[in-house]
């Protein structure tokens, strides 16, 4: 099985290197294509109006200068050797639950791997409070990817979708099971803006990531982690309301 990693915190980030171990339980044929920098919150990005280049780590590990997107575009057309069974995007630090996935650089790097057909799956991990940098524990992804991405790596998945895995904010030992989940939604108009006065008196403005309150609704991924279980929640690139399609095409005569 030949399997490409790829994250959105960077070559050189310590959730990508627990990602690694839980691939290596599964092939040795394992490459990585990753942004050389973090490039958290940027989404489903794909740069245009710079060049993007490649740095060689080693024979199968590089990095470019772009986003999660840029990454996975470089490395399915002009480093591996040929088209990898699984992409695997991860391990993030933070989570990438509810309407957040939008944001996710993790999550749109699995998004580009299904758009090219290929099984993906982004992973991430839940931490307790802010402000905890490279002290984040990978404890919970790292025990229980494994047997999480077991039953994914042969199960049937319809074209043009990929698969959200969140491990709850817990030691390994205290992590409930796995649950298969909907995503949820927070409550919430997006974040908050921290300001702030820079050396030279001009003002800046910093995007907050402060805890945010949401409604645990039954049966989604918000609900899941905060009751201690790994989400793990199927979505579809097929954005279409359907429902709304013949009511707005009755507005359209002729």
């Amino acid at each position: 099985m030949k399997i490409l990693l790829t994250n959105d915190d960077g070559i050189h980030a310590p959730g990508l290197k627990v990602l690694e171990e839980i691939a290596r339980e599964f092939s040795d044929d394992i490459w990585i294509c990753s942004p050389h920098e973090e490039q958290s919150g940027t989404g489903h990005s794909l740069t245009l109006t710079q060049p993007v280049r490649v740095r060689r780590h080693d024979e199968r590990r590089f990095s470019v200068t772009g986003t999660p997107t840029d990454a996975v575009t470089i490395g399915l057309r002009k480093v591996m050797d040929g088209p990898p069974d699984v992409i695997l995007s991860g391990v993030n630090r933070g989570a990438n639950l509810g309407d957040d996935i939008t944001y996710s650089g993790t999550v749109s790097a699995a998004i580009e791997g299904a758009l090219a057909g290929i099984r993906s799956i982004a992973l991430s991990q839940v931490y307790a409070r802010e402000g905890m940098g490279d002290d984040v524990p990978f404890g919970a992804a790292r025990e229980w990817g494994p047997q999480v991405l077991a039953p994914l790596l042969d199960a049937p998945l319809p074209k043009r979708t990929l698969v959200n895995v969140n491990f709850p904010a817990r030691p390994p030992e205290e992590v409930k099971g796995i649950r298969v989940v909907r995503q949820g939604f927070h409550d919430y108009s997006r974040g908050t803006v921290v300001e702030g006065r820079d050396p030279r008196g001009y003002k800046y403005y910093w995007f907050g990531l402060q805890a945010i309150e949401h409604t645990l609704d039954h049966g989604t991924d918000l609900e899941a982690i905060d009751e201690g279980y790994v989400a793990v929640t199927p979505l579809q690139l097929d954005l279409t309301h359907h429902a709304s399609l013949g009511d707005l095409g009755e507005r359209y005569p002729g």
